[in-house]
């Protein structure tokens, strides 16, 4: 390793920890942050006044010819869309519906837009979590920045609903259905917007959205009566080296592991790891991390247990022990007849 690239590793790895520190101190309220504030409230008044703009007319919106489901976050650091729009994904087609995904892209660059991304798209130009659901999915995936370009492609490749990944702000989009996601564990931290807390959006974005849907069990206050619950359930274990997939027990590996996390709240899989019995050391990684040839290579060599948004980005650089713990979401029979009418009655 150079010099240089010595350097570079170092100035990455202190901008992961600051940035860890201030999601930490985002959601546990922590006072230095306080000073803040007033830029916190600066950026919740431009973001509503972004909003009223496109409400009054005075920004252009697009509706699509078909149905849009939006699935979205107003918090940093990763709250469990993804695997919602995957359940939604699946549930449509078993509904007779024909669906697509879009999504922005985080990550990836691509040499041009839209891109179609299938199970062996590279992930340098899809980025990871389209992959990842094109490979979970097997459904038409088109990242895009543009998203109304987007759901133009897929629209013209047959598909008769959108689902829309991490599309909550993009207003430019008309939306019939809108999902507003929440980490039942961390809530909506301090409850202030950026730089002073975790929020993209005022706590009152809540009463606007059609459903939100609460992952894992709801340990803070939300300011709204009702909630859906969603839960995270492993499934399976998946060997990296070949797809082959085993049962959750017995272990197809050996104690103790290596757990990496490139995810936005990786302590919520290492709790996972520790309801499984597993045991070993974790290592949180920045969200979308990207891995190095040497990310994976540990001083003492161990099973390596990832998600599977990891798992696109080291198929190549990964030991031959490696493991992916397969998770599903799953919500209650309610939601299920809620959307279905709600779909019923826009068709």
């Amino acid at each position: 390793m150079t010099g240089i690239t010595r350097n570079l590793s170092k100035r990455a790895g202190a901008e992961r920890t600051l940035s860890a520190r201030w999601l930490k101190g985002a959601y546990q309220g922590s006072r230095w942050l306080l000073p803040l504030k007033p830029l916190g409230a600066l950026y919740q008044c431009i973001m509503a006044r972004r909003e009223q703009a496109y409400r009054s007319g005075n920004k252009a919106i697009w509706k699509a010819p078909v149905p849009v489901i939006v699935v979205g976050n107003i918090t940093l650091g990763g709250t469990g869309k993804s695997p919602l729009v995957a359940w939604l994904a699946r549930w449509l087609v078993a509904q007779g519906w024909s669906p697509g995904i879009v999504t922005r892209g985080y990550g990836g660059k691509a040499s041009s837009y839209p891109l179609f991304v299938t199970a062996s798209t590279n992930v340098s130009e899809s980025g990871d979590e389209p992959l990842m659901l094109a490979q979970q999915t097997g459904l038409p995936v088109v990242a895009d920045p543009k998203r109304v370009r987007g759901v133009q492609a897929l629209v013209e490749a047959g598909c008769d609903i959108i689902l829309s990944d991490d599309g909550l702000q993009h207003l430019a989009l008309s939306r019939d259905i809108e999902l507003l996601v929440v980490d039942g564990a961390r809530g909506l931290g301090n409850g202030h917007c950026l730089p002073a807390g975790p929020l993209r959006e005022s706590p009152n974005r809540l009463h606007r959205v059609d459903a939100v849907v609460v992952n894992g069990d709801l340990q803070h206050a939300l300011p709204v009566t009702s909630a859906t619950f969603m839960q995270l359930a492993p499934q399976c274990w998946r060997r990296l080296k070949d797809g082959v997939r085993f049962p959750l027990v017995p272990l197809p590996f050996t104690l103790p592991v290596h757990a990496v996390a490139g995810i936005g709240n990786p302590e919520r899989f290492f709790r996972t790891l520790s309801t499984l019995g597993i045991k070993g050391d974790w290592h949180p990684l920045a969200d979308h991390q990207q891995y190095g040839a040497d990310a994976l290579n540990f001083a003492e060599p161990r099973p390596v247990i990832m998600t599977a948004k990891d798992a696109v980005k080291c198929n190549a650089l990964a030991p031959p022990d490696s493991w992916v713990l397969e998770v599903e979401a799953a919500l209650p029979p309610e939601f299920e007849y809620w959307l279905a009418a709600r779909l019923s009655a826009i068709s």
